[in-house]
């Protein structure tokens, strides 16, 4: 089973699929638990020259960027990141100031350190949970923790500052 965190313009998708087709024109994935059916007309091009899919019957043209910053759909242009869910630890948006910020907005439900307390690289620091996925935040780096703006139960943003590492 293959899952994906899709995030568009801050919304995030949870995106599941037995397999990510090959050969095959149509399929179907999960979003957010719900099947969807995906056409890929002209299958035989690379990803970055598709221009459009039709998904549950409705056609969309779409651009893809070629790193996935961003798509490119009727409605405009938007943000886009794409991650993999299965057996990784969320890297947090690291910053040379030692400010850990959350990846993804999402809602802090643990919190494994406290001001003051020393911390080495890759130890936890706090789970983020989005999509219903508990997402390990990890130190990036050794020191003290100078500053813990969130707490249990509080909503985040994505890249607000989670953690301070002095």
């Amino acid at each position: 089973m293959h899952k994906l965190a899709v995030t568009i313009d801050d919304q995030m998708y949870e995106i599941e699929a037995s397999v990510f087709p090959q050969n095959e024109e149509t399929f179907t994935l999960k979003v957010n638990g719900q099947p969807v059916t995906v056409r890929i007309p002209e299958l035989a091009a690379a990803f970055l020259e598709m221009e459009w899919m039709v998904v549950d019957g409705r056609p969309y043209e779409v651009t893809f960027h070629p790193k996935l910053d961003w798509i490119k759909a009727y409605g405009g242009l938007h943000t886009l990141e794409v991650r993999d869910m299965v057996g990784a630890a969320v890297p947090p948006v690291g910053s040379s100031d030692g400010r850990v910020k959350a990846p993804i907005p999402g809602l802090i439900t643990r919190v494994m350190v406290s001001k003051g307390q020393n911390v080495e690289v890759g130890e936890p620091l706090l789970i983020l949970e989005a999509m219903k996925m508990e997402n390990e935040i990890r130190a990036p780096r050794a020191g003290v923790v100078t500053a813990l703006p969130v707490e249990i139960n509080q909503t985040v943003l994505r890249e607000q500052v989670l953690v301070e590492i002095g």
